[in-house]
């Protein structure tokens, strides 16, 4: 059984204004993903990537079909889904060890255990030193270091990722790629990340999910069979770049219809 099971699911969001039709977002889809599969969501924009993934998240409900969590179906938000979304959503009020305990204190887990798994996802995202830095005191890359460490350590069964490197300078957003991937190679979490970049969605990904233009359905399924653990030298390999040609060309397409 797949650990994330998507079945003909679709999404139309009402008008608020009379005359003005509702706006189909996602025809319905179908995705299977599997135990420690980590696929990326790639696709133009507003082709209803993000509305997958926030469906998934169970911050919107399904017009259509269902979605189903190691076969439980999903009705709402929940621990057992980590969500890192593009915008740094840390509590600016909390400290970086604070930030990462939140969900751990929510469990009323004991204070010591707290702390024992707050310093070893701080340790794997490379900021010891910083525990007692608030929010404004870090880089936009750092932000998101601690972001994916407050996911982590809830030890969601899926981590959900909406474009979450998309706000960071192109150097910084390289090195957090390998800093995710390499987290994702030792803890085999399942992984769903959405991304409009074709040269990350191909670099993180195991699988990478193609989508249409709006309204969003799935094009194409396309491995991404590199070895592991990746360096970041395969960016320039010779089946990196056929790959990289053929999603292009895919997304190129559905780019254009978009605009028309």
């Amino acid at each position: 059984m797949s650990r994330l099971s998507i079945r003909g699911v679709g999404k139309t969001f009402a008008s608020n204004r009379r005359g003005v039709p509702p706006t189909q977002a996602l025809q319905p889809v179908s995705l299977e993903v599997g135990d420690n599969d980590f696929i990326t969501v790639l696709g133009p924009s507003g082709c209803g990537k993000s509305t997958l993934l926030r469906l998934v998240a169970g911050l919107e409900t399904p017009t259509t079909g269902e979605i189903l969590l190691d076969g439980v179906p999903i009705a709402g938000p929940g621990a057992d889904r980590g969500v890192v979304f593009q915008s740094y959503t840390l509590f600016p009020w909390l400290t970086v060890q604070e930030n990462i305990c939140f969900g751990l204190r929510e469990k009323n887990m004991p204070a010591a255990e707290q702390r024992e798994i707050s310093e070893r996802f701080i340790a794997q995202v490379g900021l010891r030193g910083f525990e007692k830095h608030y929010p404004k005191q870090l880089s936009g890359g750092m932000q998101q270091r601690v972001a994916i460490a407050r996911a982590l350590a809830n030890d969601p069964k899926i981590l959900l990722l909406d474009e979450p490197f998309g706000a960071l300078d192109n150097q910084t957003r390289v090195l957090m790629q390998e800093l995710l991937l390499g987290i994702w190679e030792q803890a085999q979490k399942t992984v769903m990340f959405v991304t409009h970049d074709i040269d990350e969605a191909i670099f993180m990904a195991s699988r990478v999910v193609v989508m249409s233009a709006r309204p969003g359905r799935i094009k194409a399924e396309v491995e991404a069979d590199f070895p592991h653990p990746r360096h970041y030298t395969i960016k320039t390999s010779s089946e990196f770049m056929a790959l990289k040609a053929r999603l292009t060309e895919e997304i190129r397409v559905e780019a254009m219809a978009a605009d028309h």
